[in-house]
């Protein structure tokens, strides 16, 4: 089944629409609150913050990789610099061969999902357990994350009940503290028999080589305490210069996420466990992957979108995202930002339908904590997949129509001209609907496709220019 296709099935599931719906709308309402101005009056201010904490970062990259390597160092722990997802896959399994380890635990990752390390890893015997309850979920029911935060946002308890009666062996349980409690006693006997713990980073500290892990379940703090091996799998742009600059993402990052001031868990690892401590890992290891970011990095004008923390707030605004949901996009990635890194990172031509699935109604940039132009670089990825579509195609009509658009686009008067016209064709004398009768002539070329998936309205009786006008003779202006 294509893209349509799959669109179609999640608009006509009524159930799926709900669910979608309805968590996203509590992870909006949340935010809402806590970045009101009588809350956090300094909000707009921090978004600039990050945003130039962020810029300033990756544009010495190289610089806080190596202050970051060198700190790490210091406490004992070890770095591993990974071009792609087999590196960091073959050291894991070379360091579970030398260590004799089979079973590996692992806190929320979607750097991990990014490199499909739980199939690399099952390949060769090695068992992953997932166990963020909303991943292991996912990771019984055989399924990707829906949403970068809320991973099964998309399964109702009843969902959740067969997926465990099904994997589990165990009765139907809809309600859901018992299924929580269920998931629970399995994982933690996984804890405690885990050999190695694999964590992600929300933040990568350069100053003092600690990873941060913000959490609200604390199965991240028995990942990174209870094995004797903790490694931390970590994208490069995680990393920021300085303890303090946690102040200003902090704040950000669990009001945009979830609409929490504060995330349950903010935990910082540095290294492996000291002579003095009981707890921790006796052995810590940071795998720092590249994966296509250093290709992002040399775009100046995309560059920003290496700054995304990973919140979802983009997701819960996007009308499209909550319309399509998270498996109708191509990696998993969803809603605005995976719209604009998937391209980069694949190339906009594997998926070029993927930044036109925007509606460029701005809400994305609008609530975005480190202010991500994400509507711009939609544009520019259009571009993008238009030129390679004519270099592939050579359509010279094709070339001629966009000239021809550009050319009316900047004449208003002729653009208000054809608006005229074709109001006039597209509606009869009485102001009754003569759209629908529009397919039958229009259900050729590029036009068949558009019309099925899109409703075409009546126009409307005047259009925004004469509205405009009316408007500004009525204040005399």
């Amino acid at each position: 089944m294509g893209p349509t296709g799959k669109f179609v099935e999640t608009l006509a599931d009524a159930r799926l629409q709900s669910a979608i719906y309805t968590a996203t709308g509590r992870l909006i309402e949340g935010r809402k609150k806590t970045v009101a101005p009588g809350v956090l009056p300094d909000y707009q201010e921090l978004r600039t913050q990050a945003n130039a904490i962020k810029r300033h970062t990756m544009e010495n990259l190289d610089h806080y990789l190596l202050e970051l390597e060198t700190n790490v160092q210091r406490h004992g722990g070890k770095v591993v610099w990974c071009n792609d997802g087999g590196d960091v896959a073959d050291f894991i399994l070379r360091l579970a061969k030398e260590r004799r380890a089979h079973l590996v635990v692992k806190s929320k990752s979607m750097t991990s999902e990014e490199i499909d390390l739980n199939e690399r890893l099952a390949k060769h015997e090695l068992e992953a357990v997932e166990t963020d309850l909303g991943e292991y979920i996912l990771q019984l029911a055989h399924q990707k994350p829906y949403h970068i935060v809320a991973p099964a946002l998309h399964l109702t308890r009843y969902d959740v009940s067969d997926v465990f009666s099904e994997r589990l062996e165990i009765p139907p349980e809809t309600e859901i503290d018992k299924q929580t409690g269920i998931a629970r006693n399995v994982l933690r006997e996984k804890f405690l028999a885990a050999d190695i713990g694999i964590s992600g980073a929300n933040f990568l500290v350069a100053g003092s080589g600690a990873i941060v892990l913000v959490t609200n379940e604390g199965n991240g703090r028995l990942t990174t305490t209870m094995p004797k091996i903790h490694l931390a799998v970590a994208g490069i742009e995680k990393v920021i210069p300085r303890e303090q600059d946690l102040a200003v993402f902090l704040k950000l990052l669990g009001r945009s996420a979830t609409g929490q001031p504060l995330t349950v868990y903010t935990t910082m690892v540095s290294g492996p466990r000291r002579q003095a401590e009981i707890d921790g890992p006796d052995e810590f290891y940071l795998l720092l992957l590249d994966a296509g970011r250093t290709k992002l990095l040399a775009d100046a004008e995309k560059r920003q979108s290496l700054y995304c923390i990973r919140c979802g707030a983009c997701l819960n605004h996007c009308p499209v995202y909550r319309k399509i949901g998270g498996h109708n996009y191509p990696w998993v990635y969803s809603g605005p930002i995976g719209q604009i890194i998937t391209p980069q990172y694949h190339g906009v031509t594997k998926d070029p339908w993927l930044p036109f699935a925007s509606s460029l109604c701005g809400a994305c940039a609008e609530v975005c904590p480190v202010k991500i132009e994400i509507p711009k670089i939609l544009l520019q990825l259009r571009t993008e997949v238009n030129r390679a579509k004519q270099q592939e195609s050579g359509t010279r009509l094709e070339r001629l129509g966009f000239q021809l658009w550009a050319w009316v686009m900047k004449h208003p008067r002729l653009f208000e001209l054809g608006g005229v016209i074709g109001s006039t064709v597209l509606s009869n004398g009485d102001g009754k609907e003569y759209i629908r009768r529009l397919p039958g002539w229009m259900n050729f070329g590029p036009l068949k496709g558009w019309i099925s998936q899109r409703d075409l309205p009546a126009p409307a009786a005047k259009s925004f220019r004469q509205l405009w006008r009316e408007r500004r003779e009525n204040n005399g202006a």
